[in-house]
């Protein structure tokens, strides 16, 4: 009786040893799984609760809310265009140059690198930073200065390379744009097809060169969108840089590596 007391502990511990370590790294690699899984849904529930917090829109003296789609009034004449911003003539940028009467003078010319043009009897003309009825003045004078008796000059830009914006940071496409007279903040991050997944809609910079100082303007794109203020002008030369999300890199890194981190064990198991 003695004997067979003394022979069950050995037996019971070799058991126990044995069970608890496979079982324990079972469990650990189901609690693993099961934190990842809750930590997963507190993300979602949180992302999901922030967007269900936003607020309709609301009138103000900016904007004007229709409940009814079917209310909204159509535009008028006047609102379909905008002011008139001069559009610029600038290096590289390719013009036709018309001379009523003198054919053989009109013909299309390329703006050089430091911004000037080179005509026959005209001679060289600084071209940059005029507009299309300068330069057509600018010229005139310089024919009726060589033996062309009244010229009337007509110009037109065919090509503008030097009108653009730099869009940067976080959207799908960045590049350079060009400029027209009703471009926006929010067309300009359109053109460049949005934003990208990681991008930061109340982290958007205006960066703009004004006589001479360089200038820098934050903007949230969300407030915009919800007609809280105006959708800003943007420029020739504008830079618009996107900024990046830190929260979403986080939550897309934890949901990337958490298989990772349970694929090694479960193989050693196996």
């Amino acid at each position: 009786m003695v004997d067979r007391v003394r022979l069950r502990p050995p037996l019971y511990r070799t058991t126990t040893s044995i069970y608890s370590g496979r079982t324990l790294l079972l469990l650990f690699l189901e609690r693993l799984e099961r934190m990842r899984k809750f930590l997963t849904v507190i993300l979602i529930v949180g992302a999901l609760s922030a967007c269900g917090r936003r607020e309709p829109l609301q009138s103000s003296s900016r904007l004007t809310v229709v409940q009814d789609s079917s209310a909204l009034p159509a535009p008028s004449r006047a609102d379909l265009t905008v002011g008139d911003r001069p559009s610029l003539i600038g290096p590289l940028d390719t013009i036709q140059v018309d001379v009523f009467n003198v054919p053989d003078l009109s013909r299309d010319l390329q703006v050089d690198a430091s911004g000037r043009i080179s005509m026959p009897l005209a001679g060289t003309i600084e071209a940059s930073g005029k507009t299309a009825e300068e330069l057509a003045r600018a010229i005139e004078a310089a024919l009726r200065g060589r033996y062309v008796r009244k010229p009337e000059v007509t110009v037109n830009i065919r090509n503008s390379v030097s009108q653009v914006v730099t869009i940067d940071g976080q959207v799908v496409e960045p590049g350079l744009y060009p400029v027209t007279n009703q471009m926006t903040l929010l067309r300009a991050i359109a053109s460049a097809k949005g934003m990208s997944e990681y991008g930061r809609q109340d982290d958007v910079v205006i960066l703009r060169t004004v006589n001479g100082r360089r200038m820098a303007g934050l903007y949230n794109v969300a407030a915009i969108r919800r007609g809280q203020y105006d959708d800003p002008s943007i420029y020739a030369n504008d830079v618009i840089v996107v900024g990046d999300s830190p929260q979403r890199r986080l939550f897309r890194d934890f949901v990337s590596l958490s298989p990772l981190i349970a694929g090694p064990l479960i193989a050693i198991l196996q």
